[in-house]
């Protein structure tokens, strides 16, 4: 205890009183009648000075105190960061309840209050209590909210709960992300497609080259892997018939973290027969311009350091091969032998494993370089090599390359799509492929999934597929980094 701050201290001695007195310090339920922001409603204008005879029942967060004798000033805010004033006074509510309210209130407490509407005579709306209960203790005090001063980064990220107390932009996230997801649900439902649900527990890591976490099924005795994707299960589901699917979902990739990358991630993924990766150009652009206008009202964007960013309009295309020959002043194919490339790689001082040193994998950190950053307007990069897109079908007219696209918005890869590829025999040569690269130690590569095969085999009808990072979305969005994006990044814990 002699290490527990003063204030903590002093906060549970009240706790204490409280309880001793027959008081719950954390009641089961108040009889709140109205919320906060329905009272502001309800009295928009009131007049410096005016009284009602409208009694409510409020609830919320103290935020500011402030005693004056015989007059007690609270100001209370709710979820959403709406405020509202109350006023205790000696004459209304009497001695005994005013002395108790100055003695056991403190900053962060949640309180009820019941009384009359009014406003102050400064023409601050507020409530005039004749009762006030304490709906819940605060035992830790909240950061100085009236002195300038914000909480560091790192407290923000690690202590989101207090984040979003104190600072509306935490608030504003939270609503922006549901209003985003919301708009694509309600997108994809006007366009027929059916929501499904894959398991975040597989029996080998699938769906993309990335590194897994792994973990252990007792009842089984066997090892388990974290999904990093959930492409195939949502393509077996493609060949049982489910013609246009979707899935907002939880990844996980054991990988490195910036600011455009987290362990644990949110994506969306859908399917739809019968289309190709032209078909998802068109609907990811509406996806993304039609959640900007349901969640922000315009396309036109202000992100965090006050520029705008047009979302707008119709999106421009270019290929990796030419853009790369245009940057370079030399032309790329896929004729380009890998001596080639691996000069114009050591030019730009990149260095690879040898693990990693296929055509494609060269070509596309070629491109990275030289082109990827470059991309501010939304611009989608078309026609990828074949060594690097193993679920993908081939170009139907470009030797050596898939119908892939990537999706970028301002300089960061936002979205990819595929014209799938459907025919099981190519798909089991790819993925022998990716195996030998696996066994010569590129630990992204895949394995061989025969149960995805064997689904293949029954018959996938041409298709397109999509993904879309949704915690990019909303760094697109508001230019944020990731951690702000996502409400409860995952942080390495203190000792």
């Amino acid at each position: 205890m002699d290490d527990v701050p003063e204030q903590i201290r002093v906060r549970k001695a009240k706790r204490e009183r409280l309880l001793e007195a027959g008081v719950d310090a954390y009641p089961v339920a108040v009889p709140r009648t109205h919320t906060i922001a329905e009272v502001r409603a309800a009295y928009p204008d009131l007049e410096p000075g005016a009284e009602t005879d409208d009694v409510v029942g409020v609830a919320g967060r103290v935020v500011f105190l402030r005693n004056t004798g015989k007059l007690a000033f609270a100001t209370l805010q709710d979820g959403a960061g709406t405020r509202l004033q109350a006023m205790l006074s000696e004459k209304e509510i009497g001695a005994d309840a005013l002395t108790a309210f100055k003695a056991d209130v403190d900053l962060g407490d949640h309180v009820f209050v019941h009384g009359r509407v009014i406003a102050s005579r400064r023409g601050e709306l507020s409530v005039m209590a004749d009762e006030w209960r304490m709906a819940a203790k605060a035992i830790r005090p909240l950061p100085n909210l009236y002195e300038g001063t914000e909480m560091s980064e790192e407290a923000r990220v690690r202590q989101r709960y207090v984040d979003l107390i104190v600072r509306p932009g935490a608030r504003e996230m939270v609503r922006l992300r549901s209003a985003v997801v919301r708009s694509l649900r309600e997108n994809f439902y006007r366009r027929g497609f059916l929501e499904l649900e894959t398991p975040m527990l597989q029996v080998r890591p699938e769906g993309a080259a990335a590194r897994q976490f792994e973990t252990h099924m007792n009842a089984f005795d066997i090892d388990l892997f974290l999904r990093i994707a959930p492409e195939l299960f949502l393509k077996r589901a493609a060949v049982g018939g489910v013609e246009k699917v979707f899935e907002i979902n939880r990844n996980f990739r054991n990988e490195g973290v910036d600011s455009t990358h987290s362990p644990e991630f949110a994506m969306l993924e859908a399917y739809e027969a019968y289309g190709d990766y032209d078909t998802m150009a068109a609907l990811t652009q509406d996806l993304v311009q039609t959640a900007a206008v349901d969640a922000l009202g315009t396309t036109v964007v202000t992100l965090a350091d006050g520029t705008e960013y047009d979302l707008g309009g119709q999106w421009t295309s270019l290929t990796m091969y030419g853009s790369l020959s245009e940057a370079l002043g030399e032309e790329i194919t896929h004729d380009t032998s890998d001596e080639r490339l691996l000069a114009l790689l050591a030019a730009a001082e990149i260095e690879l494993a040898p693990s990693q040193r296929n055509h494609g994998k060269l070509v596309e950190e070629l491109w990275e370089h030289h082109v990827g950053s470059t991309l501010w307007a939304p611009t989608f990069v078309r026609d990828f090599p074949v060594e690097t897109s193993p679920l993908t079908r081939d170009h139907r007219t470009e030797r050596g390359l898939v119908e892939k696209w990537d999706l970028y918005v301002r300089g960061m890869e936002l979205a990819t799509a595929y014209s799938e590829l459907v025919d099981p025999v190519v798909q089991r040569e790819r993925f022998e492929a990716q195996a030998l690269l696996a066994a010569k130690g590129d630990d992204e590569a895949m394995r061989i999934d025969e149960d995805f095969l064997t689904a293949m085999e029954h018959a996938m009808p041409p298709s397109g597929g999509m993904g879309m990072g949704i915690d990019r979305l909303l760094i697109a969005m508001t230019g944020h980094g990731i951690r702000d994006t996502i409400v409860f990044p995952l942080v390495k814990p203190q000792v």
